[in-house]
């Protein structure tokens, strides 16, 4: 199906609004939701991939576009600022976790 000029404009604005769930849930850590936000945020990306180079805004339409394009990734940038330390922190268990098998599995459970 073929999007016309406000299904693309409706397309971003539900992005912008699923994106702006999303750093509400990072910033409450709730990781769960963020995963399932951006799911949701994803299936939007996909629509708009099979469409977006078919559908030519102009005017106001573009501007908007534009303007939702650059909240995105602000949105974007401050879920990255929130996750980046939280993705560290369980690199780290994963790694000492693994590091504790592995002495185990050498040494054996003393």
């Amino acid at each position: 199906m073929t999007m016309t000029n406000d299904d693309v404009l409706s397309t971003y604005e539900a992005m912008l609004a699923l994106s702006a769930q999303m750093v509400s849930a990072a910033e409450s850590g709730e990781w769960d939701e963020l995963s399932l936000l951006e799911k949701r945020v994803g299936a939007h990306v996909a629509a708009l991939q099979a469409n977006d180079q078919q559908v030519l805004l102009e005017g106001a339409s573009r501007v908007k576009k534009v303007a939702i394009i650059k909240q995105l990734l602000a949105y974007d940038r401050i879920i990255r600022d929130l996750t980046t330390p939280w993705m560290a922190q369980l690199s780290q268990l994963i790694n000492s976790s693994g590091t504790a098998r592995r002495l185990n599995n050498a040494y054996g459970g003393v």
